[in-house]
C-alpha cells in the first residue's frame, strides 16, 4: 500500500453549503477500513465544525484555524500551533466596525471586502501577520502558519510519510497543503488555479469528487498519479521517450564491475531527494561513503551499530548509509538479518523508507542461502545491486519486477534473470557506456535506453580494497607453482602481510606471471597500480626481497591512509 491517509479539505470540497452527504461518509469509512488514515484541514474553528459535522470523529486528527489547531477526535486533545491573535488588532477591527470578526484560539477571520481594513490596522500597529483567502473569507494568521504547516504536525503526531498522503482541496488556502502531499487532486467545483496546479483533476464536485477519489485510491493506489509523478526517470529509450522506476518496485541491476552500476544508483538517490523521498543504503564495499544528503554510519574500521542504523531510520527526513566495509561476509548478512525485520514494519506503518538499496546484494542474499533473510513480501521498494543474477539468491532475482543490465555481460544477466523467473527473451546485445538493457514489469522484451548521470561525481573508495573484504570471488591466492600454497588475501593490506610470509620461489611464480598486476587492475581498480607492477616484474634482475619492498612501496604509496 503506497498511500496510507487522506487530507481533505472541509468546506467546497468534503462538505456542499456545510453538510456533508451520507453517500461521502461512507467512502471516508471505507479508506479507514483499509487501514489507511484520515486528517480533515479545514480553515474553520472547531465549536462551529463539530456543530455542522457530526461525523468529525471518523477522522484520525484534525487541523482547524487554516493550520492553527491540531485536534484529536479519539481522545479529545486540542493543541495550538501558533499565537493567539493580538488584542490591539482585535480591538482596532472592531473599533472600524470590521464584521462579522471571529476571533478563534489563533485566526481572526471576516469576509471580503474587509481586507482593506484589515491590512490598514496591521501596518499601522507593525504587526507581522499575513492575510490567507478563502473563496471571498479573509483570514489573518502569524506568518508561517497555513494549512501546510498544520498538516505536516498531524503528519508528525501520526508518523506518517507527506509523500504517501493524497490531499485534496478546492479554494486559495488549498494550494500550500495540497503542494506538501505525494499526490494533489481538486474537485470540479475548484478554482481554475488549483485545478491547473493539481495531479488530479476529478470530474464530480464537492464531497461527490471526494468519493470519486477514494474509489480511485482503493482501486488503483499510487497509480492514480501519472508516471511522471509518481516514478523515478532514469533515462530515455531509444525513440527519446523518459523511462521511469515504479514505486513500491523491486528492482535487480546487474552487469560486470566498474560499469556504472554504483553511479547509477548514485542517481536514483537524487531523483528520490528529488521527490521528497528517503532512502537507505545498504553498502558492503564503501562505495557511498561521499553519499550527498545521506547521513553514514560504520567506516572502514568501525562497524556499523543495528540500533543507531534503526534509530536514524526512524528520524523523518533521513537518508542513511550503512557502510558494513568492516565487517565480514557472515556478520554482513547478519547486519541484514537485524535490520530488515524493522524497515518492514517502518516502511508499512510510515512510508519510510521509500526505497532500500542494496548494493552487492550476493553478499546479503547469495546463492545458496534460500532459506536465508528472505525478502518479505511487504519489503519496501528494493533495489538489488549484483555483478550476475547467479550469484544472488533464487528468491530474490525470482521475485524482481524491474530489469536493468549494464556492460558486455548485460544480455547474460537479462537471459539469466528471465531463465529463473520462467521466461523466454531474446535481448538486444552488450551495452556501451551510459546505457543499458531495460526491462520493466509488464513489458513483454527487454529495450535498450540511455542512463541519465548524476550530479554527483561516483568515486570507486580505496578504502575498502585496503582494509575491507572483497569477497572470496575476488581475494588473491597464493598458490605457488605446484599449487601446494593456498593463502587467501582479502584485501591489500592482508595481501601485503601475506607477500612478506610466502616462500621466495612462490612470490616469484606469481610476480612474473602477472598474477599481482592482473589483481590489481581488475579487482582493485587501480590501472597506475597494475603498470608499476607490471614494470617491476619485467625486471629480472631484481632479487624476491628487492622486487617485494618495491611493490609493497607501490601500494603503501597510493593507500598509505587506510593500510
Amino acid at each position: 500500500m503506497h498511500f496510507l491517509a487522506l487530507a481533505t479539505d472541509y468546506d467546497g470540497t468534503l462538505a456542499h453549503d456545510g453538510f456533508v452527504a451520507p453517500e461521502t461518509c461512507e467512502a471516508l469509512r471505507l479508506l479507514k477500513e483499509s487501514g489507511r488514515r484520515l486528517i480533515l484541514v479545514t480553515g474553520r474553528e472547531l465549536v462551529p465544525l463539530k456543530a455542522a459535522f457530526a461525523e468529525f470523529a471518523l477522522f484520525d486528527l484534525i487541523v482547524a484555524e487554516n493550520g492553527a489547531v491540531l485536534y484529536n477526535p479519539g481522545d479529545g486533545t486540542e493543541t495550538t500551533l501558533a499565537a493567539p491573535p493580538p488584542h490591539a488588532l482585535v480591538e482596532r477591527l472592531l473599533d472600524r466596525q470590521v464584521g462579522p470578526l471571529s476571533i478563534g484560539r489563533a485566526v481572526l477571520a471576516t469576509w471580503e471586502p474587509h481586507e482593506r481594513e484589515v491590512l490598514a490596522a496591521i501596518h499601522e500597529l507593525g504587526l507581522e501577520l499575513q492575510i490567507t483567502f478563502n473563496k471571498g473569507a479573509v483570514m489573518v494568521l502569524p506568518p508561517g502558519v497555513n494549512k501546510a504547516s498544520g498538516l505536516r504536525a498531524a503528519l508528525r503526531h501520526l508518523d506518517i510519510s507527506a509523500p504517501n498522503v493524497v490531499a485534496v482541496g478546492d479554494a486559495e488556502n488549498d494550494h500550500a497543503f495540497l503542494g506538501a502531499c505525494g499526490c494533489s487532486a481538486a474537485v470540479a467545483n475548484a478554482l481554475p488555479a488549483l485545478r491547473n496546479a493539481a495531479d488530479i483533476c476529478l470530474r464530480r464536485d464537492h464531497g461527490a469528487g471526494v468519493v470519486e477519489l477514494i474509489d480511485a485510491i482503493l482501486r488503483e493506489d499510487a497509480r492514480i498519479l501519472p508516471p511522471a509523478r509518481r516514478g523515478l526517470k532514469i533515462g530515455n529509450d531509444e525513440d527519446g521517450n523518459d523511462i521511469y522506476l515504479e514505486p513500491d518496485t523491486r528492482v535487480l541491476i546487474g552487469g560486470d564491475s566498474g560499469i556504472g552500476k554504483s553511479r547509477f544508483a548514485k542517481l536514483l538517490t537524487e531523483r528520490m531527494v528529488d521527490r521528497g523521498l528517503e532512502f537507505c543504503v545498504i553498502d558492503p564495499e564503501g562505495d557511498y561513503e561521499d553519499l550527498a544528503h545521506a547521513v553514514q554510519i560504520g567506516s572502514l574500521t568501525e562497524p556499523p551499530v543495528p540500533g543507531e542504523a534503526l534509530r536514524l531510520l526512524h528520524a523523518a527526513d533521513l537518508n542513511v548509509v550503512v557502510n558494513a566495509v568492516a565487517l565480514s561476509l557472515a556478520e554482513r548478512r547478519q547486519l541484514f538479518a537485524d535490520l530488515l525485520p524493522s524497515i518492514t514494519e517502518l516502511r508499512r506503518r510510515t512510508g519510510r523508507p521509500h526505497w532500500l538499496i542494496i548494493d552487492e546484494a550476493h553478499h546479503i542474499l547469495p546463492a545458496g542461502h534460500e532459506n536465508v533473510h528472505e525478502l518479505p513480501e511487504n519489503t519496501p521498494a528494493v533495489v538489488m545491486i549484483t555483478v550476475s543474477p547467479r550469484s544472488l539468491a533464487r528468491q530474490a532475482v525470482a521475485t524482481a519486477e524491474t530489469i536493468l543490465a549494464f556492460g558486455k555481460t548485460a544480455p547474460e544477466v537479462m537471459e539469466v534473470t528471465a531463465s529463473i523467473q520462467g521466461h523466454d527473451v531474446s535481448p538486444p546485445g552488450a551495452c556501451s557506456e551510459n546505457e543499458a538493457l531495460c526491462w520493466l514489469f509488464g513489458e513483454p522484451t527487454p529495450r535498450r535506453i540511455k542512463i541519465d548521470l548524476p550530479r554527483q561525481l561516483h568515486h570507486r573508495h580505496s578504502g575498502k580494497y585496503a582494509v575491507g573484504d572483497v569477497g572470496p570471488e575476488h581475494s588473491f591466492y597464493f598458490r605457488g607453482p605446484k599449487g601446494s600454497v593456498f593463502l587467501r588475501a582479502h584485501n591489500l593490506s592482508s595481501f601485503l602481510e601475506l607477500a612478506g610470509q610466502v616462500d621466495d620461489e612462490t612470490w616469484e611464480y606469481h610476480l612474473r606471471a602477472g598474477d599481482y598486476s592482473a589483481w590489481f587492475r581488475h579487482v582493485i581498480k587501480d590501472e597506475a597500480l597494475a603498470r608499476e607492477c607490471e614494470a617491476i616484474s619485467f625486471e629480472r634482475a631484481l632479487t624476491p626481497r628487492e622486487s617485494r619492498q618495491r611493490v609493497r612501496e607501490a601500494v603503501r604509496q597510493r593507500y598509505v591512509a587506510t593500510i
